[in-house]
């Protein structure tokens, strides 16, 4: 007997610039950021529930080594609360029983929205199985949904978006949640060039900075707030467009670095210590800039980008257990498309 099949996958981002003005406090932003691989994988093995049986559905959190039904009567958001989510946000054809494996190669708590590129190839694969076809858009605005309606999170856009849309996206919010996304139409050579100095540095610990976010945003959220801050992040974006248009890699650099020092400005403990031991070390080794990821503090990671000189960049990453032997470096390439899924028989 055959049995469906349904596969989704769908990259992470690296290298936000003008993060946080993504956010509902921040009312209108831009964010540039750039969608890589290892992405997020969604497969869902789909069967016919028996007649008078009972619809079952299983998730196979590959990374925890897990495996568990959902209770269909009442979906409580406890194990796995982004999966649960997802899954009960859908309205799923009640004659399907399916199990659905999740796996991402990325550090979980890695700051490159690895949570929202799981949600969007896992709703992306649900909605295969419905009437319709949603567009990447959707996805993406359904995925936020989840993490802000179904979880009560603080959430900004650019994740699920650049997670649904892929390459070297361009975000312009004009009124949060509402926003328009380009990808940046680059050479072939460009974009190699690009993959090659682009180095992704894990901190070695889950990133952990929810006290820190809070004190900035109740700050920000104010009546009176004086948001002025947040301005330099949102002309990072826009600078760093035209440097890549121009395939200006000194001036993207250079917008990586104020973006940085403006996160810092924010909260100084948005950018801690070990982040700035690993900048201190990159410019040692020739790097052009270097960008704090998502929204910055303790563990997660940096993106880096090298100088035209491949042995520079080699010997950096070398160092870098002398530094500290938890950091590590993630193999990263660019993605040119976002969310993709498919259906296959077995």
């Amino acid at each position: 007997m055959n049995k469906r099949v349904i596969n989704a996958v769908a990259p992470i981002r690296i290298c936000d610039l003008g993060g946080w003005t993504d956010t509902w406090f921040a009312e209108r932003g831009a964010v540039l950021n750039i969608g890589v691989y290892p992405y997020a994988e969604a497969q869902i093995y789909v069967s016919e529930t028996p007649q008078g049986g009972d619809r079952k559905i299983t998730i196979h959190a590959e990374n925890f080594g897990e495996r568990y039904q959902i209770d269909l009567r009442h979906i409580e958001y406890d194990r796995h609360p982004l999966l649960e989510a997802s899954i009960d946000i859908m309205e799923l054809p009640r004659n399907l029983s399916f199990e659905v494996n999740l796996y991402s190669a990325a550090p979980a708590g890695c700051s490159t929205g690895t949570s929202a590129a799981v949600a969007v190839a896992l709703l992306g694969a649900l909605d295969l199985l419905t009437p319709g076809r949603r567009t990447p858009h959707e996805i993406a605005a359904l995925a936020h949904r989840v993490e802000t309606e179904k979880l009560g999170l603080q959430c900004g856009i650019q994740d699920q978006l650049c997670s649904a849309y892929g390459g070297v996206c361009f975000i312009e919010i004009f009124n949060y949640p509402h926003a328009s996304v380009s990808q940046l139409g680059i050479s072939n050579e460009l974009w190699w060039e690009l993959e090659r100095r682009m180095v992704l540095v894990f901190l070695g610990r889950t990133h952990s900075s929810s006290d820190v976010h809070s004190e900035v945003i109740q700050r920000l959220d104010r009546a009176d707030a004086d948001k002025s801050a947040l301005e330099p992040l949102r002309r990072a974006a826009f600078d760093g467009k035209n440097a890549l248009y121009a395939g200006d890699f000194g001036a993207f650099g250079k917008c990586m670095i104020e973006n940085t020092e403006a996160q810092a400005a924010l909260h100084s403990a948005l950018v801690p210590d070990t982040a700035r031991a690993v900048m201190a070390l990159a410019k040692e080794h020739g790097a052009m800039g270097w960008k704090v990821n998502g929204a910055g503090g303790e563990g997660g990671s940096l993106s880096i980008l090298f100088g035209p000189e491949g042995e520079r960049k080699r010997a950096f990453i070398n160092a870098l257990p002398e530094l500290n032997q938890a950091f590590q470096v993630i193999p990263t390439y660019l993605s040119r498309t976002g969310l993709r899924r498919w259906e296959a028989t077995v």
